[in-house]
């Protein structure tokens, strides 16, 4: 059974026949308890704030039977990792369709939390914990002045919380891209200026954060935690 926040996904697992829904990460309709397996890939880091962030694995976490395991994987601030590029950094050179670049200013964004979901007492994220996270050794520069960066799309994370272009391909309006970044299609100039450009919201995360944000919860129990392609991965296993 799948989910996801885009109904035009959801429409294209149905055409699949697939099960899927419509719903938010934060408030999952499934009975608590009732999944031997959770997996939750590339949605954490589109949550603004550590809360949110922490809510969601909340969310996660009840939804697992004890003894059940959820898979989370995030992307990754170290796109470079022991001397090794990643995926999403060789692709730039190596692609057919160069995409468009977009400018590598700023993009004025108020980041106004609406207030935590509603949670278990797991969900309550202390205040140690924020400040355990804000002093993470990274080589990040914080965002200031609410203004995010516009991140240049093949290229080294800069900052931890970024906005992403994301090119629509022209004449798939019915149909949203299921991947993170969208190669805009050969053609002239002229059909790839009118291509509509969307940012999308990022919180990348460095080494140790989602580890230390899943140890923080006394319902599940770290099994495993990795890079694998430019991604903070983790497996928790419920309690």
């Amino acid at each position: 059974v799948g989910c996801d926040r885009s109904k035009n996904l959801v429409d294209i697992c149905g055409e699949k026949h697939f099960q899927a829904f419509v719903c938010d990460a934060l408030s999952v309709p499934i009975r608590s308890g009732s999944c031997d397996a959770c997996i939750s890939i590339a949605v954490i880091h589109h949550f603004s704030t550590a809360e949110r962030r922490l809510a969601t694995i909340c969310e996660l976490a009840r939804l697992l039977r004890p003894g059940g395991t959820a898979l989370i994987y995030v992307w990754a601030m170290e796109q470079e990792y022991k001397n090794q590029k990643s995926k999403y950094l060789k692709e730039k050179n190596g692609s057919k369709n160069k995409e468009k670049e977009m400018n590598t200013g700023t993009v004025q964004r108020q980041l106004s939390d609406q207030g935590p979901a509603n949670s278990s007492q797991d969900s309550a994220l202390s205040d140690q914990l924020l400040n355990d996270l804000k002093d993470e050794r990274c080589c990040a520069k914080p965002a200031a002045d609410f203004r995010l960066p516009v991140h240049t799309n093949r290229t080294s994370f800069h900052s931890q919380d970024l906005l992403v272009p994301w090119h629509l391909k022209s004449g798939t309006k019915k149909k949203e891209e299921s991947v993170d970044t969208v190669m805009v299609p050969g053609g002239s100039k002229e059909s790839q200026e009118l291509s509509p450009v969307f940012h999308r919201y990022y919180h990348v995360f460095c080494e140790g954060e989602l580890e230390a944000v899943c140890r923080s919860l006394h319902c599940v129990r770290v099994q495993k935690s990795y890079y694998d392609q430019g991604n903070w991965c983790v497996i928790l296993e419920k309690l």
